[in-house]
């Protein structure tokens, strides 16, 4: 699976991401190493290219907010 050019991010990988983020709040961080990481370690099913595509995504969403 490839990803379209610049910031446009499947509807699967969104979903995945987002219920992510609401099952685990306090996991993830601004920072995509550690959540690639922390993927890993909730033996999450993904695909290296999905887990790096969830992985940045979450980082993006959680920097945004920290920023707001």
């Amino acid at each position: 699976m490839v990803c379209c050019m610049g910031k446009a991010v499947p509807k699967n990988i969104k979903s995945k991401a987002n219920a992510l983020l609401k099952a685990y709040p306090d996991e993830f961080k601004g920072d995509f190493i550690q959540n690639k990481q922390e993927l890993a370690k909730l033996g999450i099913p993904l695909a290296k290219e999905q887990r790096n595509l969830v992985a940045g995504f979450i980082t993006r969403k959680v920097s945004k907010a920290k920023a707001s």
